[in-house]
């Protein structure tokens, strides 16, 4: 075992240990499209007086979780998206209207006059069920002549006392501005500093001169201020403050033993109830428990079998080798879970569905690999098997390292430019596409080595797999089919095929999903069958006439309206509960038409930069004829993929976009291997024509794009048919764009390559070109790892 070869086996073993911890010990962070709940996303708006900018909306998110908290919701998740937008996640809440109520009021911050201890209304009884007795909480009988009236507010204080209050004396709109600072010279610790307007300042004073009447430690010294009929602070006025003297609003501070971050809190809570911005509900999404489980049971079962598939695949054509292969497989299932675990990463749906893509997926780098090592043994038969080895991998690393690059542009495309969950499969994409290069190079060159170090396995080819040139090769090899004699007709076909997406675009149109036009999308599953036409009467009945109503799932209705309110999408369940039985919402989404639109906009624009940026980079990496020969055909599979679902009459959506950017990435990665081997070989032989350089270089490529393919196609046939309508989609445009792309990448790309070749004037590529390929005679003449070098 050489050095590196023990250096890789120990990393290794550290990463997968690691990783191993990590999966036993940690659980990953389900978004709320698998483990159930509402997911709201709120617009801020300007006023006339305040503009909604990230300090308002930051203000505006404190006061919504302060009321959101007192729903009792298990675990509410608030953050600022952008400069004016609000996510509010809430778990487990399936009907989102007293939520939606909550979070559309506006802020009510009001200061009060104690008036006393505040008693329990009479009618109220104690915790051990007995009527009260008028008591106060301390139970102590309080002064008829201080007992408040019983109609008056009562609310308890910050330690829980009730507190009789008056009417409200200002709003938050008299307040200026409130800051937290630490007050070192007084002693006084952290405080809120109030300034108010003009206006209000005379009230203030007013207010706390009535309450400096009265002596210290009685509760009428106090001022309350109330958010949302919750005192938020009911400070003292302070003993040097004289009877009907007042505070006048630049001297007024709150102290108590208040930190700092209860300090600023505080501040934000006054600040934000006098400045408050409304919000707009822009989307809406629910989805029940038994929607997320059902997503999760399926996707893992699909990946168990497309796993043992793609294992059993790259086994039976590799053999020894395919079956390591296999372990690095498992390997990396390990790790990339582990990663997203301990990144934090939410995983949602279509995350979950881009974690089980890219198991099928991992095996391309191996394919690429092996293939480049059949292919040294056939030059030449005599030398060892490490050594062939070892060339696969350093000339397979140009193609690995570009067509991981690729995916990962189209990764980040998803993340940057997508929206909600889409996000998710763009971030697990990146991880899986680092996760497969580390099992790749690291774990599965590691057991090829030790494997290949083995008299046995490199004395017997039938062993090890790589020996032998497999049967796809030896097929291609003996028919050496003329495939570029007239390129022109390969790209005729194309056109053809996209005339005929076209066509299906135009006559049929494309059913843009409400992710994109705006309006509200439910399903709901009846305890008793109810078929469409009935249940499109009841829902018409009860006034929703221009809804849509179609089936979804197993026997589940689907219902698509403009625009619905919460209360609308209650009275709309009903109606189907009459005919149906129990009526349970399975998904809900709401999206406001601004949102639609400025999603369908995001969407175009993504491609849009998908093809400039995957334009850029090839241009950069290859010639240019290549690469505006790649874009092509990346917008060949694009056009192709999209006819197909308006042909289909399937739903256009967000995660329908991130599968047509998953396609682009894919289709650009076959094209990236064939022009890899393009450029390799016309470096080599710069006097041979170019359309017999581009045969050889698809014959010698084939066999890694079916290799490759087939493990792909296992995990989405398994999603398809396991996965049920969440996934059947993702799936089915995934399975699409594998198949044109696999067509284009070789019948669509290398013909316009060819075209555009006969026009240009650039000479042929520079002996060595690219990186792993030999350069200059050094590194043509390298000797073999296992040579010392001794010669007789």
């Amino acid at each position: 075992m050489t050095r590196a070869t023990a250096v890789r086996a120990v990393l290794a073993v550290a990463v997968l240990l690691v990783s191993v911890f990590i999966t036993l010990t940690m659980s990953p962070r389900l978004g709320l499209d698998l483990q159930g709940g509402t997911r709201i996303v709120l617009q801020a708006r300007d006023t006339a007086t305040v503009e909604a900018d990230r300090e308002t909306t930051d203000r505006t998110l404190e006061v919504l979780r302060q009321r959101i908290d007192s729903l009792g919701v298990s675990e509410p998740t608030l953050t600022r998206s952008g400069e004016d937008r609000i996510i509010v996640e809430l778990p487990d809440v399936q009907d989102p209207r007293q939520a939606a109520e909550v979070i559309g009021r506006t802020a009510q911050l009001t200061f009060h006059a104690v008036e006393g201890p505040g008693t329990e209304k009479p009618e109220e009884k104690t915790p051990d069920g007995e009527p009260s007795d008028g008591k106060t909480p301390d139970g102590k009988t309080p002064d008829p002549d201080t007992v408040p009236d019983p109609d008056r507010l009562t609310l308890p204080d910050e330690q829980g006392r009730l507190l009789a209050l008056g009417e409200p004396r200002l709003s938050g709109a008299g307040v200026e501005d409130a800051k937290a600072a630490f007050d070192a010279q007084g002693g006084a610790g952290w405080a809120v500093s109030l300034e108010f307007r003009k206006g209000a300042g005379q009230d203030w004073k007013k207010l706390t001169g009535e309450a400096a009447c009265h002596p210290a430690g009685d509760d009428r010294r106090r001022v309350a201020i109330v958010l949302d009929e919750k005192v938020i602070s009911s400070p003292q006025v302070d003993p040097s403050v004289g009877c009907r003297a007042g505070l006048p609003s630049g001297a007024t501070q709150i102290t108590g033993s208040f930190s700092a971050d209860e300090a600023r809190d505080l501040a934000l809570l006054v600040k934000g109830g006098a400045l408050p911005v409304p919000v707009e509900i822009v989307e809406q999404r629910t989805v029940g428990p038994t929607l997320g489980a059902a997503a999760i049971d399926a996707s893992a079962q699909a990946a168990l079998i497309g796993a043992a598939a793609t294992a059993l695949f790259i086994t039976v054509v590799y053999r020894l080798f395919g079956a390591l292969a296999a372990v690095a497989l498992g390997a990396y299932g390990v790790i990339s879970y582990a990663a997203l675990v301990a990144l934090g990463v939410t995983l949602t749906l279509p995350g979950l569905a881009g974690f089980v893509l890219a198991i099928g997926m991992a095996v391309d780098a191996n394919v690429l690999v092996f293939e480049r090592a059949r292919e040294e043994c056939a030059d030449r038969p005599k030398r060892s098997l490490r050594s062939a080895l070892t060339t696969g991998f350093q000339k397979a690393w140009s193609a690995v390292a570009d067509s991981n690059a690729t995916t990962l542009i189209a990764a980040g495309l998803l993340f940057f430019l997508g929206s909600g969950p889409v996000k998710g499969f763009g971030v697990t994409l990146a991880i899986g596409v680092a996760a497969s290069m580390f099992s790749a190079l690291v774990i599965a060159r590691a057991l090829t080595e030790i494997a290949a170090n083995s008299r046995f396995v490199g004395d017997y080819r039938n062993v090890n797999g790589i020996a032998r040139p497999g049967a796809v090769r030896t097929w291609l090899a003996r028919k050496d089919p003329k495939l570029f004699r007239n390129p022109a007709r390969w790209l005729v076909v194309s056109a053809a095929l996209v005339a005929v997406a076209v066509a299906g675009i135009v006559v049929r149109g494309v059913d843009l999903g409400v992710e994109f036009t705006g309006g509200r999308l439910v399903e709901y599953s009846t305890s008793r069958p109810v078929d469409v036409e009935t249940a499109r009467d009841s829902i018409a009945a009860a006034g929703f006439g221009d809804a849509e109503v179609t089936t979804a799932g197993d026997g589940d209705l689907s219902v698509r309206t403009g625009k619905l309110d919460n209360d609308g999408e209650h009275a709309l369940r009903t109606a189907l509960a009459e005919e149906g039985g129990e009526t349970t919402k399975v998904r809900d989404e709401l999206i406001g038409p601004s949102l639609g639109d400025e999603l369908r906009r995001n969407a175009l624009i993504a491609l849009g930069v998908a093809v400039a940026v995957q334009l850029a980079y090839l241009a950069v990496r290859f010639r240019w004829t290549f690469a505006v020969a790649s874009v092509v055909a990346m917008a060949h599979d694009v056009i192709l993929v999209v006819g197909a679902f308006a042909w289909l009459g399937r739903p256009v959506d967000g995660i329908f976009l991130a599968a047509l950017l998953t396609v682009i990435g894919y289709s650009v990665n076959d094209s990236v291997v064939v022009f890899d081997r393009v450029r390799e070989l016309w470096g080599a032989n710069r006097r041979t024509p170019l359309d017999t350089i581009a045969r050889r270089a698809v014959l010698q490529t084939v066999p890694r794009t079916v290799n490759t393919g087939m493990g792909a196609l296992f995990i989405l046939v398994a999603l398809a048919v396991l996965g049920g309508d969440s996934l059947a989609d993702f799936a089915l445009a995934l399975l699409i764009g594998i198949v044109v792309g696999t067509w284009s990448s070789v019948f669509t790309a290398v013909p316009g390559a060819l075209a555009l070749e006969r026009s240009a004037k650039a000479p042929p590529p520079a002996p060595g070109k690219g990186k792993g390929t030999p350069r200059g005679t050094a590194r043509a003449t390298r000797r073999d790892p296992l040579d010392n070098g001794a010669r007789v």
